[in-house]
């Protein structure tokens, strides 16, 4: 009978070359990190849309400003300040506070108060990207890591079935080729679920962007409406 070889996958990656075992466990450790950086940030867009969409019925039921101003500050010291409501705080704060200078003109006014919200905002939308960019090269990265590992491996392989002195068959070629292949699907598994939720992600921070965007322009109007009033 002919011996059958070995070709288990754990049996594979133990009689891997030292440079296939390190390339598996970098790999492994990249699929790691990116699989903790997709469930945190799920957490904290979604965190962010409904806090988004809390605020926004907030804004216009028709509160006043500065009740919900007043409610924003009590929910900062909570540590759930975040999104639309620091972009509110900065741009309101920053009105309230220019507003009883006489000789301030209302578009400079109003321009300092854009100003603040588009600082707070950017730095919301920093917030929210932390991390991506470690998605991206892991996605980007991983095959060609896997890659390196697969064509180390099949130099390897070929170079002792070149050693061999007894005829060469598919049982004593296939194990190194499927050790060889490991780092190559290893590649594969640390890659896809970071490109899948890089772009979804990427996508829904620019979803909530737009959102920030149209708040800040609605909310503009009506700080215009308010430096106009004074003006008159």
């Amino acid at each position: 009978m002919t011996p059958t070889a070995d070709i288990s996958f754990i049996t594979l990656i133990l009689g891997a070359s030292w440079i296939v075992k390190l390339v598996l466990v970098a790999l492994l450790l990249a699929s790691l990190a990116s699989w903790a950086i997709i469930f945190q940030k799920r957490r904290v867009l979604r965190d962010a849309r409904v806090a988004s969409d809390e605020f926004e019925s907030s804004f216009w039921s028709g509160t006043d400003l500065a009740t919900l101003l007043r409610r924003t500050g009590r929910q900062g010291q909570g540590g759930t300040h975040a999104g639309m409501e620091t972009i509110f705080e900065a741009g309101f704060r920053e009105f309230g506070r220019l507003r009883g200078q006489d000789a301030m003109p209302a578009d400079q006014l109003l321009e300092s108060a854009r100003r603040a919200m588009r600082v707070s905002q950017r730095k919301e939308i920093d917030r929210l990207e932390q991390s991506l960019v470690t998605l991206a090269t892991v996605g980007s990265t991983s095959p060609y890591v896997g890659l390196f590992g697969t064509v180390w491996g099949i130099m390897g392989a070929f170079s002792s079935l070149g050693n061999m002195t007894q005829q060469v068959t598919l049982a004593t070629v296939a194990p190194g080729i499927a050790e060889a292949l490991i780092a190559t699907a290893m590649g594969l598994f640390a890659a896809i679920p970071a490109v899948i939720a890089y772009n979804r992600y990427a996508d829904q921070v620019d979803r909530l962007e737009s959102r920030y965007d149209t708040f800040m322009e609605e909310f503009s109007n009506i700080l215009s409406r308010y430096a106009a009033g004074q003006e008159a």
